[in-house]
């Protein structure tokens, strides 16, 4: 029986011991368009996109560890940081011949894509960043207040505090449907998934400590924009102006570095896919069609 390779397919592989799955759309072997995922999602939040887009390019979305339909390893044998999200994301690349790609990156997406995207810049064909923030001027200056307060000083009562407020029903679908358009037109199947997902045993601590290794992505805001001003990959900005997460100033910011931008901000919150898809599908498609 032959396949459709345009449909979206889905798999896994095995990354050090760890079931990574991944979805895909397109025939393998064209230049590689990565979706990585945010907080609190998966590959899912990436389905239209795979299946608009496969009739002429390859696109690949994996889950992380620990996120998804990818395994879950205990965090005394996974140490759940960005840097190791990173590494386990670029050995699959390379388990699947993956060396030259587009990245698309999503919240969490940024971090792990921008590790990529430093550790192998002459691989990078483009990136396309949705709410996907690399400047200090991107954080919401009330709502982050907790996180980054957290990184001061962790303490049990903080981190009871960020569960409540970023890992409750309410708050994950907070998340999605805050600063939206139509909120009734966000799908719920989204955070009542990644609820789910993060309601299993040992889920708090893995995502507490992401949280507060987010700090570190800050730490390295200086390296990235240095690969910026001096790759000058191509890049199209969608991203939601009324995102209470991260403000439309973070994506004004990358202005500083990059020359041109296919620049675009929609009236919706952080999950700018979730009102736009079809509008964004077509920026990709004649975005990707130019680089």
């Amino acid at each position: 029986m032959s396949i459709d390779m345009n449909r979206v397919r889905y798999g896994t592989d095995e990354v050090d011991g760890i079931k990574i799955f991944y979805r895909e759309s397109g025939k393998p072997g064209r230049t590689a368009v990565v979706l990585l995922h945010g907080y609190p999602a998966s590959s899912h939040m990436y389905r239209e996109l795979l299946a608009a887009l496969g009739d002429d390019h390859y696109l690949i979305a994996p889950d992380y560890p620990g996120f998804g339909n990818s395994d879950f390893p205990d965090a005394r044998d996974y140490q759940y940081t960005f840097d190791n999200l990173a590494d386990s994301m670029d050995k699959l690349l390379e388990q699947k011949g993956i060396t030259d790609f587009v990245l698309g990156m999503q919240d969490y997406g940024a971090p792990v894509g921008f590790r990529l995207a430093t550790k192998y810049p002459d691989r990078v064909k483009g990136l396309i960043i949705m709410n996907g923030n690399a400047y200090e001027e991107g954080f919401h200056p009330e709502n982050s207040a907790p996180v980054s307060d957290f990184w001061n000083d962790r303490t049990a009562e903080k981190e009871a505090v960020i569960a409540g407020q970023l890992m409750s029903l309410e708050g994950i679908k907070w998340q999605y449907t805050e600063g939206t358009r139509n909120p009734d037109g966000v799908n719920p199947d989204n955070w009542v998934l990644d609820f789910a997902r993060i309601s299993r045993p040992g889920q708090q601590k893995v995502q507490l400590d992401l949280f507060y290794d987010y700090q570190n992505n800050v730490k390295l805001y200086p390296q990235w924009h240095a690969f910026l001003r001096k790759y000058q990959p191509p890049a199209l900005i969608a991203w939601g102006a009324n995102d209470p997460i991260f403000v439309p100033a973070g994506a004004e910011a990358y202005r500083k570095d990059l020359k041109e931008i296919d620049f675009h901000l929609f009236d919706s919150g952080h999950f700018v896919l979730e009102e736009y898809a079809p509008q964004i599908i077509e920026k990709i498609r004649s975005f990707l069609m130019r680089i």
